[in-house]
């Protein structure tokens, strides 16, 4: 059957399309790169890598602030270490940080070189009047305040440039070597046994906690009196414990509901019974009370019930893993509580 006009025209147009397409694809395989057999000398370039991130990477516990801005209590003196001396923009300002540019007292006759990196610190003081288990000196408790790059160096002086800073610098603080620290993995968890026993390994106390805070929780910076003597490592974990009864803030003197009268213990319209229930506790079952209301033997005091009962299991409020360790103290990151720690809690190696 013929074609009418128009069926004829979308068939010769689709049948031009098609021959269109045939023609780029012959002219696009004849200037393409012949293929490389297998130990050819002739190499095909390559495209862009694309990298795709690992879902089975380890999550790590600590970031670069808390990792970097902890602090630590450092046993030896600093001795030659270079110090900022000036900065760029010091008539304007006194305290510096991220960008800006500040000078140090060392050049290229102490071996500063462009590109040296260094860990900005500020010596606060000794360590003393804390918790702790260690007698003697402890050591100079260090403020982390940032981290600089080195940009130019004279002789004996050179410029860098603040490139992270946890907290304001200021002139006078010194410079260190960065150290090399690593986030522990985050463990499985698991759920922490309150009632676990002792293991009788290395124990200390914690010391004090970043900030001067002393009511802590999860993520808290803190330094105790345990060390590289004391044969601990970054990564260790301890259980945060302290004895039974203590580390309250107020102290309980009244310990009974109420006290004895010697008119007894029964209202005077409705006689129910000889005891309230709100009454001190006779010390012994036969204990009995005469006609005016008096305990013919003493009623039971907590106090005393403390003091004639077996030894107790400790009280486990919480979990901690140690980022950093020096001579004769480390400082670690509280992981996990069961209730809230102190200072002065005490700390064992798990």
């Amino acid at each position: 059957m013929p074609l009418n006009p128009f069926r004829k025209a979308v068939v010769l147009t689709l049948a031009l399309v098609f021959a269109i397409a045939l023609g780029r694809e012959s002219r696009a395989q004849s200037t393409a790169a012949p293929a490389v057999a297998p130990g050819s000398s002739v190499q095909q370039q390559k495209g862009p890598t694309v990298v795709v991130p690992s879902t089975d990477q380890v999550p790590r516990l600590a970031g670069r602030s808390t990792l970097y801005c902890a602090g630590y209590i450092k046993f030896q003196r600093f001795t030659g270490v270079p110090e900022i001396v000036g900065a760029l923009e010091e008539q304007e300002q006194h305290s510096f940080s991220d960008g800006d540019v500040v000078y140090l007292n060392q050049g290229s006759k102490q071996g500063v070189k462009e590109g040296d990196r260094f860990q900005i610190v500020r010596p606060r003081g000794a360590v003393k009047d804390v918790h702790r288990s260690k007698k003697g000196f402890l050591g100079i408790f260090v403020q982390e305040v940032g981290m600089l790059e080195v940009v130019n160096v004279k002789e004996n002086t050179s410029a860098a440039q603040i490139t992270f800073s946890c907290n304001s610098v200021m002139l006078g603080d010194l410079l260190t070597r960065v150290p090399l620290r690593e986030s522990p993995p985050v463990r499985p968890e698991v759920s922490l046994d309150r009632f676990s026993d002792p293991t009788n390994k290395q124990r200390g106390r914690v010391m004090m906690a970043r900030d001067g805070r002393e009511m802590l929780t999860r993520n808290d910076v803190v330094y105790i009196d345990l060390g590289s003597e004391d044969k601990v490592a970054p990564g260790d974990y301890l259980t945060i414990y302290r004895p039974l009864g203590t580390g309250t803030v107020t102290r309980i003197d009244n310990e009974e509901n109420a006290r004895g009268r010697t008119s007894g213990f029964a209202s005077d319209r409705f006689r129910g019974g000889g005891y309230s229930i709100q009454a001190q506790r006779a010390k012994e079952s036969t204990a009995f009370t005469d006609g005016h209301g008096y305990y013919r033997f003493r009623p039971i005091t907590t106090k005393e019930i403390k003091r004639d009962r077996p030894r107790m299991p400790r009280k486990i409020v919480g979990e901690m893993v140690i980022i950093d360790v020096q001579t004769r103290t480390a400082t670690a990151v509280i992981t996990r509580v069961a209730s809230e720690v102190h200072t002065g809690d005490w700390v064992e190696i798990q």
